[in-house]
């Protein structure tokens, strides 16, 4: 059996600034580089031209792509990640493994799984921090508890940040990758997907929309944020790097990466969030949950022209603006009284750049069930929310062509009747 150590790769597809395959090289020989198309998740996806699929696919094929210009291949395994790790043990002999930290529930199980057999087999399992600046647990209140609000976690993130002491990780000891002819690289079809046509965005920080952030960030029509959503999503971009980056050109941007890490903190400590309120007194509300509402919501046929632009693009491109986010997960939840757990999970099917913290957080946040959340007696006003950010209907305009015409339907609800009906719900509900 080949003497192999193994750089195992998830939410991390890039070799540049990898924290984890960079103490890989620089402690380990032989250094085996691998990806788990995890059947656990893929399994999960009704869709089979999934966008996400074929991005993480087209990532790694740059990945392996690299490597053989170093004498070396990417290992590609299909399965359950336990099962394909006492395969790699049979047919090699491990002296490490090493990865990046993840932090999500299932991730979680999953890292405890594969450690206990590595263990059962004397292999050190060593994992890094990467896809953060500060880990759950770096950031804690006087008490050594997590923050429950997001101000004053902000504040303390950004007296311990220091740039000057954020490491770049520059790939080097490029010789102790393990010298192999190029692996086979299964295609898309192999693992079950096939290609979709939604275009995925840069992964360059454009500087320009970066420094006017906050002066544009808000206007669906304006081509006002980075898109970054998916690069950090699956690692194809340093986060230390973005972080820098953003620090120096525009605080509001800054704001914005520090709410990804507080979700990513709130989950961690907080797991009960994935299917119940983080508030659990919110679990009392009785969600009417009326089918054909919610299907004219998906379909983004309310009436609501803001609602239903937002519903559409993501339909369309796998893409939401941040603003239109807010306005029709408040909608879906206090409009409508439908479940968040129903606009979550239909975000999580559509979205580009889906990652569970920050879809949960952002639905709680919505639906007023969350941490730092909308009070429930605030209910946005579509319509007004529309006159403040697409003042000109031109972002309507541009999803919704029968806009003004018969064919567009009429208000699935009125607003005054909602507002007032979303109000005595929940405060029913938590009264009891």
């Amino acid at each position: 059996m080949e003497d192999v150590s193994i750089f195992w790769f998830r939410r991390d597809l890039r070799l540049e600034d990898n924290h984890g395959l960079f103490q890989a090289l620089k402690e380990l020989k032989n250094v085996l580089p691998l990806f788990i198309f995890d059947t656990n998740i893929l399994d999960q996806l009704e869709n089979k031209a999934d966008a996400r699929v074929e991005f993480i696919h087209s990532q790694i094929t740059e990945i392996h792509n690299e490597l053989s210009k170093k004498r070396s291949s990417l290992l590609i395994k299909t399965g359950d990640p336990e099962t394909v790790f006492k395969k790699l043990l049979e047919e090699f002999n491990v002296s490490a493994v090493y990865t990046n930290r993840d932090y999500e529930p299932y991730a979680n199980s999953r890292d405890e799984k594969v450690g206990r057999l590595l263990n059962q087999n004397k292999i050190p399992f060593q994992r890094f921090k990467d896809q953060l600046i500060f880990e759950p647990g770096e950031i804690l209140n006087g008490s050594g508890e997590f923050y429950k609000v997001f101000t004053p976690f902000s504040k303390v993130w950004l007296s311990k940040f220091d740039p000057a002491k954020v490491e770049e990780y520059k790939p080097m000891h490029w010789k102790n990758l393990l010298q192999t002819s190029a692996l086979k690289l299964p295609t898309l079809k192999e693992i079950g997907f096939k290609e979709n046509d939604i275009a995925i965005p840069s992964k360059t920080a454009d500087e320009e929309i970066i420094s006017h952030y906050n002066e544009t960030r808000n206007f669906p029509a304006k081509n006002g944020t980075s898109r970054l959503g998916i690069h950090l999503r699956f690692g194809t971009i340093s986060v230390r790097k973005l972080v820098i980056k953003a620090s120096e050109l525009n605080a509001t941007y800054l704001n914005e990466l520090i709410w990804r890490e507080f979700y990513m903190m709130i989950l961690a400590f907080n797991p009960h969030v994935v299917d119940q309120a983080f508030k659990q007194a919110y679990d009392r509300i009785p969600w009417r949950n009326n089918e054909e509402e919610f299907t004219a919501w998906c379909e983004g046929k309310t009436g609501y022209p803001i609602v239903d632009a937002g519903m559409r693009e993501l339909n369309t491109t796998g893409y939401m603006h941040n603003r239109v986010r807010m306005v029709t997960a408040s909608f879906l939840s206090k409009h409508l009284l439908i479940d968040w757990r129903w606009g979550e999970a239909y975000f999580a099917e559509k979205l580009l750049d889906y990652e569970l913290a920050s879809n949960n957080g952002g639905w709680q946040w919505a639906a007023g069930t969350g941490t730092d959340a909308q009070p429930y007696f605030r209910v946005f006003n579509p319509s007004s929310q529309q006159e403040k950010f697409d003042k000109n209907w031109k972002y309507i305009k541009k999803w919704i062509p029968e806009i003004n015409t018969d064919k567009y339907p009429k208000p699935i609800v009125d607003h005054k009747f909602a507002r007032q009906r979303a109000i005595d719900t929940y405060k029913s509900a938590l009264n009891q």
